[in-house]
């Protein structure tokens, strides 16, 4: 393992407990949307997913930073399963605009990380301090009209990214540009003066030279390790954590196929397209992330030596529109296959889904190294939302189908490309990492 990426450490089954008490909170974003399949359904179903999400982020980094799996971490981790279960069972109800007792679970939720991050790590004052701020936050929005909780919860979500896995990166800029302006303003990049003779030379204007430095030194100061070893993420851990909550959010998938099978009352030809189209579906889902985008992840975090702002791209608000695009679809997968008026809408999530998905779990950036890869790509992206468009002319079940074609041949796809993309990596991951900020 390289140098700075964390001891490798498992996920403890407290983790996976925790994990499936929070499943169950976010799961019920997908039944706001089967209820209110429009777009206010979605606004809604999406602005309740976000707090969530980031408390789950925050016991994530916990764990994965400090967690040795005492009977002290085990008691915070089980503490948490108390206001994130409160959250879940309360969402219908914030849904339907009776918030208050799951804004105050939110801030139940953030006052566990403070006193966690404060009493299991001590010297992670800071983290303590946005966690608590967070919690304030959260408990005045429950107190304050619309626009102004918005705000606050806002602000809230904004300040914890910052202090769990951005403020490190602040401070090796700031040290960097201290170090910089020590040198002087004379000093230049493989022996050449700013403003000299070597700049003139180079036949452009002298201002833009330093520029294009900045740059440059900017994406590799995104990729150097974090001065102190504690804020270093175990790539490992988080590449086996999330890829735990993703087969646990696919299995929302399942959920959204099983249910309406369930209760059909005759296994006719829409019985058997359905049930096999949608787990068809979960599976090239599946294929997508664990062949291309989990080990890719875990190799690009480990070449960066557990770089917080790396875990933060990556993980925490990489995966955010993966993951509540599996919500999406799964909200998508249940309205087609009900049997009952199949709402327009129904159609719109599967492919909005499908196409999030994609982008989010980044399998098609290969196409992205030339100008019409790029213009591919987003022709793909595009085209994947569009299959909505087909509604009028098919079911949302022949939508369904489509969709997952669609879906099976971009796994295909990915299986071919993703060995290249691996071997990119291990061969030389520091230039990998700057060609895909370059392309990016």
């Amino acid at each position: 393992m390289a140098e700075g990426t964390g001891t490798g450490k498992r996920v403890t089954w407290v983790e996976l407990y925790f994990d499936l008490i929070f499943v169950f909170a976010v799961g019920q974003s997908a039944h706001i949307m089967v209820a209110d399949p429009d777009w206010s359904g979605f606004g809604r179903a999406l602005g309740l997913f976000m707090p969530l999400w980031w408390a789950w982020i925050g016991f994530v980094i916990l764990y994965n930073r400090h967690g040795d799996d005492r009977a002290a971490q085990r008691l915070f981790m089980l503490a948490g399963t108390l206001p994130c279960a409160v959250a879940a069972v309360e969402t219908h109800a914030a849904a339907d605009g009776h918030a208050t007792a799951f804004i105050l679970a939110l801030a139940g939720i953030r006052l566990v990380l403070a006193v966690g991050f404060l009493v299991i790590v001590g010297r992670s004052s800071w983290v303590a301090l946005g966690y608590g701020l967070s919690t304030v936050a959260f408990a005045v929005s429950a107190v304050v009209p619309e626009p102004w909780r918005i705000a606050l919860w806002v602000f809230a979500l904004l300040q914890e990214a910052a202090h769990l896995l951005l403020r490190d990166d602040d401070r090796g800029r700031r040290r960097g540009g201290s170090t910089r302006a020590a040198r002087g303003p004379s000093a230049g990049t493989d022996g050449e003066v700013a403003g000299g003779p070597a700049g003139v030379a180079a036949g452009r204007p002298a201002r833009e030279r330093p520029a294009r430095r900045s740059r440059a030194a900017a994406v590799r100061a995104r990729f150097r390790r974090p001065v102190d070893p504690a804020r270093r993420v175990d790539a490992a851990h988080l590449a086996e954590r999330f890829g735990l909550m993703m087969i646990i959010l696919l299995g929302e998938v399942v959920i959204a196929v099983g249910e309406p099978a369930a209760e059909a009352a005759e296994h006719d030809a829409h019985y058997w397209l359905g049930l096999l189209s949608g787990l068809m579906l979960a599976g090239a889902l599946w294929w997508l992330y664990f062949t291309a985008a989990a080990p890719i992840n875990e190799a690009v975090l480990r070449a960066s030596g557990g770089h917080p702002a790396m875990a933060y791209g990556l993980y925490a608000g990489g995966h955010l529109s993966s993951a509540f695009a599996l919500i999406t679809m799964a909200a998508g997968v249940s309205l087609a296959l009900s049997g009952e008026e199949e709402p327009t809408g129904a159609a719109w999530l599967l492919t909005i889904g499908l196409a999030v998905y994609l982008e989010g779990t980044r399998g098609l950036t290969t196409w992205r190294s030339s100008r019409p890869g790029r213009v591919l790509h987003t022709v793909v992206i595009g085209g994947t939302v569009c299959l909505a468009l087909l509604r009028p002319l098919i079911s949302t079940l022949g939508v369904l189908l489509v969709a997952t074609a669609w879906a099976i041949t971009l796994a295909a796809y990915v299986s071919w490309r993703a060995p290249e993309r691996l071997r990119q990596v291990n061969d030389g991951p520091r230039a990998f990492l700057h060609s895909s900020a370059a392309r990016d």
